[in-house]
């Protein structure tokens, strides 16, 4: 049976961390089949085709004439190579007659010992010398990484890759685990996974730590380079909130900190949904997962952009001066994109319903056009448009919702209108309001809104009857009808 060895180029290559390198010859495809540490006046004994590493036994490098002397008995015993720990460089004598003979002689920083042990862990090619391997990638990672590179990814796949012997890449593939011990992640988002092109066990023994310590680069990376743009987000979801008598004063502190408030805004508003199951939370790592996307999305693109979580929503904010064209598109197609990438991210069912807000000018107009794109995507969520990209229709009823909406007053009128719902609990009434609404937007038809709600319609027809009996109101008078209905859909643009 063949005995595959360890060539003498793998030994350099992976004891570089010890200050081997070659005083002269050819390593590559030298096989080594051990390794002797002797002194100069003992290599007699090295046997052939193992790696010597000659000492003086006192610790100092070796003279000249001591080098000639050890390079004529490593060539009569046949040895793979002979290391000089100390040596800087070869007197002319030993260089030709190595040259002559094809000895690679070697230098070293290293105490012989630990070079030795490091050489019989990799000849060994069992545990012992994958581990040594895995441990030289490791140590390889950390130091490119030290270095501070501008491209963790790139520093850290080809440091890995070199010192494994393999190419390593970044699979950027859905539905990874950041439990996964291949996960690169930033945070608890995962990137993708760590694959290799080969698999050997020092491959896979460096391979989760390799993973591990890009996800903490990347992560590092992300801060610096996104950080500003996510300080700033706070301030947009406070612009979204706030009384309308508080947002010049905010305006005035957003500009200070660098939210461009006098450009022109339009807003998106992202708001994934079950199908199967509306009222079903999202994964808990999505909402992190969509606004890291959004970031990368639009790090390269020449528009100001914000990205700021509500919820469990999304809202991206595309900034430019007063009339740019195509403003609404370039937003469109980030959010499209977003949208998709979410989809894959959280599985089967999940959509990503969009509604997009016009252009508009000023602190006050931010806060428009996010209220317009809220209404767009709420109205088709409610609609059971799951997945559709809404454009905001400021002339017809989501036009009316938003005059309602920046009212207090009329909030408040037709909140009493659903009181008694929301005496029943949080959730029982985000229920009842959306069921309420899909069965008086189809003119009362228990089948429409069944289909609507994914429901069977005698399920509706209970939750219908019971809903009318706590609000104590005739849901066939078309006067009530009509107020529920606009109470129902400006309650789901309040996020009530």
């Amino acid at each position: 049976m063949r005995v595959e060895h360890v060539a003498l180029d793998e030994v350099v290559a992976q004891a570089d961390r010890f200050g081997v390198r070659v005083l002269t010859g050819d390593p590559v495809g030298v096989p080594v089949l051990g390794v002797r540490t002797l002194r100069l006046d003992e290599l007699d004994r090295a046997e052939p085709g193992h790696l010597v590493v000659a000492t003086t036994g006192t610790g100092a490098p070796a003279r000249a004439y001591q080098i000639d002397i050890a390079v004529r008995r490593a060539l009569a015993g046949s040895v793979a190579a002979l290391v000089l720990p100390g040596v800087e460089a070869l007197p002319e004598t030993a260089r030709t007659l190595a040259a002559g003979g094809a000895l690679p002689v070697l230098t070293a920083r290293a105490e012989p010992a630990e070079l030795a042990v490091l050489v019989d862990r990799l000849v060994g090619r069992g545990a012992a010398g994958s581990l040594a391997r895995a441990e030289h990638a490791v140590a390889a990672v950390a130091e490119a990484l030290a270095a501070d590179p501008s491209d963790a990814r790139t520093a850290v796949l080809g440091t890995a890759g070199t010192a494994l012997g393999a190419v390593l890449r970044l699979d950027e593939v859905p539905g990874v685990r950041w439990t996964d011990p291949d996960a690169v992640c930033i945070g608890e988002v995962p990137l993708g996974r760590l694959v290799a092109d080969r698999q050997d066990p020092a491959v896979a023994l460096a391979l989760p730590v390799v993973a591990s310590m890009l996800s903490r680069a990347l992560a590092r990376e992300t801060q610096d380079r996104f950080g500003p743009v996510r300080s700033r987000a706070d301030l947009v979801v406070e612009l979204l909130l706030a009384d309308t008598a508080r947002i010049d004063a905010i305006g005035v502190d957003a500009a200070r900190a660098g939210l461009p408030v006098a450009l022109s805004h339009t807003v998106a508003w992202l708001v994934p949904r079950y199908r199967p199951d509306p009222l079903r939370r999202p994964p808990a790592a999505l909402a992190a997962t969509m606004e890291l996307r959004a970031l990368q999305l639009v790090d390269a693109r020449a528009e100001t952009w914000h990205v700021a979580t509500f919820h469990d929503d999304l809202v991206v904010v595309a900034s430019e001066e007063t009339g740019a064209p195509d403003h609404q598109r370039r937003l469109r197609d980030v959010a499209e994109r977003l949208a998709e990438h979410a989809r894959a991210v959280a599985g089967d069912g999940w959509t990503v319903t969009v509604g997009l807000g016009t252009p508009q000018g000023g602190a006050a107009g931010l806060r428009q056009s996010a209220s317009e794109a809220r209404v767009a995507a709420e109205s088709a969520v409610a609609a059971g448009r799951y997945g559709a990209v809404e454009v905001s229709d400021v002339t017809g009823l989501r036009r009316v919702l938003l005059d309602f909406h920046a009212s207090p007053l009329s909030r408040s009128l037709l909140d009493d209108l659903l009181a008694p719902l929301d005496a029943l609990g949080a959730e029982p009434a985000d229920t009842a309001v959306r069921t309420l609404l899909a069965y008086l937007s189809t003119r009362n038809s228990l089948a429409r809104a069944a289909a609507l709600l994914t429901l069977h319609p005698n399920a509706v027809n209970y939750r219908v009857r019971r809903i009318e009996r706590t609000l104590a109101l005739d849901l066939d008078d078309p006067d009530t009808r009509f107020a529920l209905e606009l109470a129902c859909r400006l309650r789901l643009v309040a996020g009530g």
